[in-house]
């Protein structure tokens, strides 16, 4: 019986999981994953969990998606430069605080983006999301984010946005508190509603919030 309770189980969690399957079975650049159907019954999580994953994963261009035809495991070597890259980059003296700043600068431009789209407004994933803090009383808090650059559809800033956000230090890794719900209840009715500069407002709130945790 498929899992009921597909948020028990977070993003990275489903992404190790599927590197780890694809390893053992020898799944090879070009071929054919497991349709969703499958991936969530072999991984004991609900289909719109595999779904979000595999999005954001089509979206860094990990995996293809083709019409009709499935989904099919991208070219991993293509995406070397950019570590490369970012390698050299984060030598620099300033270069965690140009992290963070640019990481903001990514995920504010990813808020204004929704408040201005109606259709990024009714995407399903800010309900989900508001229905798992209430029921839970804790979510992941790259989760949050992460959808909020995935609705972009952007895949180059979400590519920057993951590399960013390791250099950068931010405990997106933990569960929300008790003390960050009324602020990301506000953040998610926000983004549902179109309202920029509120939902601006209490983004910069949190992430005062949270990055104060590393100043303890």
């Amino acid at each position: 019986m498929q899992n009921t309770k597909p948020s028990s189980k977070m993003f990275l969690d489903i992404v190790g999981e599927l590197r780890l399957m694809i390893k053992a079975e020898g799944i090879e650049i070009g071929d054919k994953l497991p349709s969703e159907r499958v991936l969530a019954e072999r991984l004991q999580v609900g289909r719109s969990t595999i779904r979000e994953a595999l999005r954001s994963l089509e979206l860094l261009g990990l995996i293809e998606t083709r019409r009709g035809e499935g989904t099919f495991l991208g070219d991993f070597k293509k995406h070397q430069l950019v570590e490369v890259l970012s390698t050299f980059i984060m030598q620099q003296p300033d270069s965690a605080k140009d992290a963070r700043e640019t990481r903001i600068i990514h995920e504010k431009a990813a808020i204004q983006s929704i408040c201005k789209d109606p259709q990024k407004q009714q995407l399903p994933v800010w309900k989900s999301l508001l229905v798992r803090l209430e029921e839970e009383g804790s979510i992941l808090r790259e989760d949050i984010v992460r959808e909020m650059i995935v609705a972009t559809d952007n895949r180059l800033s979400l590519k920057i946005w993951f590399l960013l956000k390791q250099y950068s230090r931010v405990p997106y890794g933990k569960m929300t508190e008790t003390n960050e719900s009324q602020i990301m209840n506000a953040l998610l009715e926000n983004l549902l509603g179109g309202h920029v500069f509120e939902a601006l407002e209490s983004y910069e709130k949190w992430i005062e919030k949270i990055e104060g945790e590393e100043l303890l």
